[in-house]
């Protein structure tokens, strides 16, 4: 499916921080997520509301949306929100929206039963901003997210590097972390890195899963074709050189009191 308007790859907010591009309703890495979510027992329901944070243009939440009571997605700026009404009425969607808060900073004023955030956490300006995830699931509550893949062999998200315009270097992420974060334009992260930092603000980990690489950055055609159907033809892999993502569920554990 095609859409006529587009983020452009890379967007800043005037501090600099940087923002990404959301996923089209067209990437496999969508689907590949909502599969995934799909899987876990109990996690969708029409008796359970939903919160996205860094909803993007709501893809991931639209999707979901038959399946849930309600969607609330989050966002740090109104960048979005003109693709995620078109949407909305695109496909009829009436139990979603958008709202702006800025989770670093902000204090959540509603609980939710599940909670989603794909490639958002990185983009953080402070991991305490996690204090928000957990705030907003209710006791027991459930969430899922994905962080870029420190052992994947490109930089998923680009890097300032001097002399090297195109931003994707190969094997860039793999350089201990004070030299990447000095130039990457978002952390990346080891299984035991998220889960550690996940434990850390009170959830319990359920799951932990490297993401099959999606190529959505290929072109259409036979190269794609056989790269995807041979190689990366998997929802999951064991195997962290062929991971984008890491997807861990989790579980917020009630009355925990951060150390």
């Amino acid at each position: 499916m095609k859409f006529e308007d587009r983020i452009p790859e890379q967007l800043f907010r005037e501090d600099g921080h940087y923002l990404g591009r959301p996923a089209d309703f067209s990437d496999r890495i969508i689907a590949r997520r909502i599969r995934l979510v799909k899987n876990i027992p109990d996690f969708v329901g029409k008796n359970k509301t939903l919160l996205e944070i860094g909803c993007g243009n709501g893809a991931s939440m639209i999707l979901l949306s038959p399946d849930m009571k309600s969607c609330t997605g989050i966002e740090v700026t109104e960048e979005h929100r003109d693709q995620f009404d078109k949407f909305t009425e695109e496909y009829k969607v009436d139990n979603c929206s958008y709202i702006i808060r800025d989770v670093v900073n902000d204090q959540a004023t509603y609980q939710y039963d599940r909670l989603i955030s794909f490639e958002v956490i990185e983009h953080l300006s402070d991991e305490n901003g996690l204090r928000y995830y957990y705030d907003s699931l209710v006791d027991d509550g459930m969430m899922a997210i994905t962080v870029p893949n420190k052992w994947w062999i490109f930089e998923t998200h680009g890097a300032k590097l001097p002399l090297l315009p195109w931003n994707r270097v190969p094997f860039f992420s793999w350089l201990p972390r004070p030299i990447h974060e000095r130039y990457a334009n978002a952390r990346i992260y080891t299984k035991k890195r998220i889960t550690t930092l996940l434990e850390k603000y009170g959830f319990e980990i359920l799951d932990v899963k490297y993401i099959t690489a999606p190529m959505d950055v290929l072109p259409d055609g036979k190269v794609k074709d056989f790269v995807v159907g041979n190689i990366f033809s998997s929802e999951t892999t064991s195997i962290p050189m062929k991971s984008t993502s890491i997807f861990v569920l989790a579980r917020k554990i009630p009355g925990f009191v951060q150390k």
